[in-house]
């Protein structure tokens, strides 16, 4: 697979499949009010699906692991709403994190939230590419993931980026994406289109 364009720009502006535009950057400890609010806006059922509980919060200790961003150990960007011009940044719209550990460093556990007016319309691929992209370069090969049984909409994502089995519990089922692949599918479809943002001309 081709290398994508590196180092990615802190902050990337583009375009959902609607043409809506949205900026993706890094999340920063100073995120935590904008992180708050966004799971706060999250519906009981995918404030669910995302945590495993449905409480209108997750724990503090939680929100602080989701902040503790250091670039390498701990990967994650956020998405926001912005204007017309695409200058402005507004709410969070999502959110997309990759944890390793020193134990597995090729490996990252993965997850992506986005709020539920904005589904469906390309917002979790825009995000998975970038944390892809992040990744690949990191040395990262692998993202595990781990979703409720229940949760068909994240299952059906994974698998159409190559994701495979790795275990069930009857509960959750657990998934193995390679980074490589997931990136050659999305750069090949190029859906959404906003996806040249993040691979520049080799999309599509």
């Amino acid at each position: 697979m081709d290398t994508a364009p590196f180092p990615l720009p802190d902050t990337i502006r583009t375009r959902l499949a609607d043409g809506s535009p949205v900026c993706i950057r890094r999340i920063r400890p100073a995120d935590e009010a904008l992180m708050r609010a966004g799971i706060e806006r999250l519906s009981p059922r995918s404030r669910y699906l995302r945590f495993f509980s449905g409480g209108k919060l997750p724990p503090d200790w939680v929100i602080d692991r989701l902040l503790d961003v250091d670039g390498h150990r701990h990967l994650a960007w956020g998405a926001l709403e912005c204007g017309g011009s695409g200058e402005a940044e507004g709410e969070a719209i999502g959110a997309v994190h990759a944890f390793r550990t020193e134990a597995e460093p090729e490996c990252a556990e993965f997850s992506v939230a986005v709020l539920d007016a904005w589904h469906g319309r390309g917002l979790g691929r825009l995000l998975t590419a970038t944390i892809l992209c992040e990744a690949h370069e990191q040395g990262i090969r692998a993202f595990h993931v781990d979703t409720l049984t229940e949760n068909a909409g994240a299952i059906e994502f994974v698998t159409s980026l190559g994701a495979r089995g790795s275990g069930a519990d009857g509960i959750t089922r657990s998934f193995r994406l390679d980074v490589g692949g997931a990136l050659a599918i999305l750069r090949r479809a190029c859906d959404p289109p906003g996806l040249r943002a993040i691979f520049g001309e080799d999309c599509g």
